[in-house]
């Protein structure tokens, strides 16, 4: 007497499948060239200009290239993770892309590691290439201390979480994919220059840098700056230091806000 053999086949993780829609992501994204060169090439066409332009030091040893360095990687994860999300995603639930993907056995928590993955990955490349370029033409020196080398590891995957979280998030502001980037980039640029990103965060008035402490990327820029500038430059800043640990923590907070943002309001289908 023969015994039935039932065959079962294992049921793929979500996050076994989180990571092959992030692979599927990343392939989409570079096949768009426009989006590539614009997304990885625009930091380091800012920063052409800005260095070219300000040529003087800070104080002794610091020029405005290594300042503006650092506030253009911090900038670089709201780019790559709010900005980007905030617009793609409704561009993706216009076209009907996340109801199809809703109907599908794909959890929800797999598309959303699949977009931490794509902004993470483009992310580390944007940084490279722009420190590449900060190295070879503009005299960026890069620090030697690992602590240092610590701390830029944290923000980065830390901020790139953050910025991830709160694009999803906000994903949901704007009504149309095809209004999206007028309603996301004035942000963007509001909170660049009220961060310190273009220019000297003690430069600016008052009341722009008490309003830049409410959001992430006045931390991610004074973090950044802790990571690429000596610490005597710390006397410099607003407080008189780094504050890192103050740093983490507000991060940490938004990056908490976004998730319970994003998991509460996020929609798959355009209201009608």
């Amino acid at each position: 007497m023969s015994a039935n053999k039932v065959q079962t086949n294992k049921v793929p993780s979500a996050l076994a499948i989180g990571i092959a829609r992030g692979g599927l992501e990343v392939k989409q994204f570079m096949r768009q060239r426009e989006s590539v060169v614009f997304t990885l090439a625009f930091p380091i066409m800012l920063l052409a200009i800005f260095g070219s332009v300000f040529t003087n030091e800070l104080t002794d040893g610091v020029t405005f290239s290594q300042y503006f360095v650092a506030g253009m990687i911090a900038s670089g994860l709201v780019n790559t993770g709010f900005q980007q999300l905030a617009i793609m995603i409704p561009v993706e639930r216009d076209f009907g892309t996340l109801k199809r993907l809703r109907g599908t056995p794909m959890p929800a928590s797999s598309y959303f590691i699949g977009k931490s993955i794509v902004v993470f990955v483009t992310m580390v490349i944007q940084v490279a290439l722009l420190l590449i370029a900060g190295v070879l033409f503009f005299g960026v020196n890069l620090p030697t201390d690992p602590a240092k080398w610590l701390t830029f590891t944290w923000l980065i995957i830390l901020g790139s979480a953050a910025s991830t979280a709160l694009g999803i998030a906000f994903s949901v502001i704007p009504k149309s994919g095809r209004g999206a980037s007028a309603v996301v980039s004035p942000v963007v640029i509001i909170l660049q220059f009220f961060s310190g990103v273009f220019f000297v965060f003690t430069d600016l008035p008052g009341w722009m840098q008490q309003v830049a402490a409410i959001f992430p990327l006045k931390w991610m820029t004074q973090g950044m700056r802790s990571v690429f500038l000596p610490d005597s430059f710390a006397a410099q800043e607003v407080a008189g230091t780094w504050e890192t640990g103050r740093t983490f923590w507000i991060i940490l907070a938004w990056l908490i806000a976004g998730l319970v943002i994003s998991i509460k309001t996020f929609k798959w289908e355009q209201e009608r």
